[in-house]
């Protein structure tokens, strides 16, 4: 159950959890590409099914929040799929064909995709969920940290400096990192499944009991804009890198990860939002700097102006940090205790999953059919469409969303009941 304080020890239980989770995928996901290339799968059909397989790995979220809502501890819950992810990630280190790839990086990704949402309920369920933002930010750093692991490999083991990328120890160290993520899970503080002991349909087996939810039209609203949202969310991930190359930017992976870094200071203000303007004026802004992130990558590229790049760029953490980790509380809120691991799960399902795959293949679809005479890329009208979109989708929210829970502020709120 929530409690409305938590301990300094939980807290740092609960924080190390998040800086794993997030490095164990950073530190060969966003290598992945290189090393696809290097072992000779760039330009087949495979580099793409491998590319889509963390969009894949959602699949499972649903029914895995159902066996932590009804089962099983959630940490229990957590170690396992780390531990099995592990070992997956370290075979496939191993592999070089392509299918054989394909497959056992889906395994993987179908254990670890699903533990995004399992460590939002797991910390929502032991510390107040406008603070959950203070837990997550660790997530953002492990991500940044992640890099550490090849600073070390060409420092002291005297790898060449564009042998870590490409070759398959990032896989190697994520596995490593994911054992021992699965080992600090045993350490986490116990989350009893809710609903166990109640009866259960076939839904519930499935766990497909959060589609309930649905019924309430603000809560489907924000689930189908967030599902929505992920398309120009994709274009900034699937397409800034090849923007910035072609205007003529060095260090992209430093400079992308401007992003990353701004993102933890945004983060920490995520509780004060949350507190002072309520969660529907902390998804609105999510969503103006959503807008502003396109807006300044067309202006910026329609006058040649440079800063308005790195406003696109360091916006980034605004976003994420006020639309989706403001999204995860607000589903807090909204699902009953019951349900708010299957909810969590959903909502990944629903953005990370069928959202990213929606959002591949229509930012695929821009940049293939506005080329130049050249035939490089013609920014202006992808920017110009994501702009639109993103201003679109921000109006029809504020316009629509209303739900009262989303408006209350935390001097609003009823105050606790005495223990």
């Amino acid at each position: 159950m929530t409690t409305e304080t938590t301990s300094m020890s939980t807290r740092i239980q609960l924080s190390a959890m998040m800086f794993l989770q997030y490095m164990m995928i950073a530190v060969w996901w966003v290598p992945l590409a290189a090393y696809l290339k290097q072992i000779g799968i760039d330009g087949t059909s495979y580099f793409a099914l491998i590319l889509s397989t963390m969009a894949l790995g959602c699949l499972t979220s649903p029914l895995v929040g159902m066996v932590a809502d009804r089962h099983f501890a959630g940490q229990k819950v957590l170690f396992a799929l780390n531990l099995v992810g592990g070992i997956l990630l370290a075979v496939a280190a191993y592999v070089t064909s392509p299918a054989v790839l394909f497959i056992v990086l889906l395994l993987h990704m179908l254990c670890y995709m699903p533990t995004w949402g399992l460590t939002s309920a797991i910390a929502m369920a032991h510390a107040p969920a406008e603070k959950f933002a203070q837990i997550r930010v660790f997530g953002s750093i492990g991500w940044v940290l992640a890099a550490v692991f090849s600073v070390v490999a060409v420092k002291v083991f005297g790898v060449a400096e564009a042998g870590f990328d490409t070759s398959s120890l990032p896989m190697l160290c994520g596995a490593g990192v994911g054992i021992a993520a699965a080992l600090l899970a045993l350490t986490l503080p116990n989350t009893p499944p809710p609903a166990k002991g109640k009866e259960a349909s076939i839904i519930d087996a499935l766990g497909l009991r959060a589609l309930s939810l649905m019924k309430d039209f603000y809560f489907a609203l924000f689930i189908v804009l967030a599902m929505l949202v992920m398309i120009p969310f994709a274009a900034y991930f699937n397409f800034g890198s090849a923007f910035l190359n072609d205007k003529g930017f060095k260090y992209l992976t430093l400079t992308m990860n401007l992003g990353q870094f701004a993102e933890m200071f945004f983060m920490l203000m995520v509780p004060f939002v949350l507190a002072k303007c309520g969660i529907r004026w902390t998804l609105i802004l999510g969503l103006i700097a959503l807008t502003v992130r396109y807006a300044s990558f067309l202006f910026g590229d329609m006058g040649n102006i440079t800063a308005l790049y790195f406003v696109a760029i360091l916006v980034h953490g605004l976003i994420f940090g006020f639309f989706f980790v403001g999204g995860q509380v607000y589903v807090d809120k909204k699902a009953p205790e019951s349900l708010r691991a299957q909810a969590q799960g959903m909502m990944f399902l629903m953005t990370y999953g069928l959202g990213t795959i929606i959002g591949n293949f229509v930012t695929a679809w821009l940049s293939a059919t506005n080329k130049t005479p050249e035939g490089a890329v013609d920014w202006i009208p992808v920017w110009m469409v994501m702009t639109v979109a993103s201003a679109v989708m921000t109006v029809a929210f504020f316009v629509l969303f209303h739900d009262k829970i989303a408006a209350k502020k935390e001097d609003e709120a009823e105050p606790a009941p005495a223990e």
